[in-house]
């Protein structure tokens, strides 16, 4: 076994791991900002770490670039859409749970305040 098989056992192994726990964090998780967090960050590494172990074994340059393209792809919608839903559950009323601080409630009376 080469040095580069090694890398990319590696690789696979990890992001295996990363994505599987997201999914067990996605199930055991009670609200929705902890389920957001378990569905981005960790899913999101774990599909960047098997895209860049499957395209270090790719011959076909093409390949490597469209790999290239989905690890992009993923490290820009994954968080962009997490955010969003963050959002939207803000703004709809879900409790934040055992936080303490709100640092945007007061963004928010200040933007609400500046709309009327």
């Amino acid at each position: 076994m080469s040095a580069a098989d090694l890398v990319v056992a590696a690789l696979l192994l990890v992001g295996v791991t990363l994505s599987l726990l997201a999914a067990v964090g996605l199930n055991r998780f009670t609200n929705v900002y902890s389920r957001m967090h378990a569905a981005t960050k960790p899913a999101t590494l774990g599909v960047v770490l098997v895209a860049a172990a499957a395209s270090t074994r790719m011959a076909d340059p093409d390949d490597t670039v469209k790999l290239l393209v989905v690890i992009v792809l993923q490290l820009i919608t994954a968080p962009v859409g997490a955010h969003l839903v963050g959002r939207a559950a803000y703004r709809g009323g879900t409790p934040l749970g055992p936080l303490t601080l709100d640092e945007l409630a007061e963004a928010e009376h200040r933007r609400d305040g500046q709309a009327s």
